[in-house]
């Protein structure tokens, strides 16, 4: 009985979208949006640049469950959305200058570190806990690598270190935590479509 259940949205979504290339669009566009809202969920500090907030999560999560090419497709099409003007990053904001301020390394850095999470994940590395922590750690190193070289282009490496790297290291390390336990249940959910 439940896998005649677990079939339904699976067989419904088939109906209701025609071919591969429809549903992994439709799942990109959705990534999107879970992104856009984890950008929402942001505390800013006062004494850094860059907000806390649920979008390393939400890029990793969504490059170890889509995959690289959709992880990354995603992140790219979010940064789109963003770069027209829709509020999508962090508290609202929303247009270029976003993408040319002092979050931008990180921002832009999420394409590549989706498509980082989903090859490892591709590569199994989700089968245990402590490989899904590894490689959510590997791609939160480019995230973390965007945001230190731009941040330091703009204020130097010092200030670059203690507003927009350290304040988050303990913070990031809860999020990849959380993502490496949610990985099994988002790769059932997505094999499932």
């Amino acid at each position: 009985m439940q896998t005649k259940a677990a079939t339904i949205p699976s067989a419904l979504l088939t109906r209701l979208v025609r071919g591969r290339a429809a549903l992994d669009v439709l799942l990109v566009i959705s990534a999107t949006v879970v992104i856009a809202l984890a950008a929402q969920v942001a505390i800013p500090l006062p004494f850094s640049p860059v907000p806390l907030t649920l979008q390393p999560l939400a890029v990793l999560l969504v490059g170890v469950t889509l995959g690289s090419v959709r992880g990354a497709a995603a992140a790219a099409l979010y940064l789109l959305e963003g770069f027209s003007g829709l509020p999508v990053f962090a508290l609202g904001h929303g247009g270029p200058m976003w993408l040319a301020g002092p979050t931008a390394g990180y921002l832009l850095s999420y394409p590549c570190a989706a498509w980082v999470a989903g090859w490892v994940s591709e590569r199994g590395w989700g089968s245990t806990t402590l490989r899904a922590v590894a490689g959510m750690l590997v791609a939160l190193g480019v995230i973390y690598l965007g945001g230190f070289s731009w941040l330091a282009v703009l204020s130097g490496s010092h200030a670059a270190w203690i507003g927009g790297v350290r304040p988050f290291i303990l913070a990031d390390i809860v999020k990849v935590a959380i993502g490496a336990s949610l990985l099994p249940q988002m790769q059932r959910l997505i094999a499932k479509i």
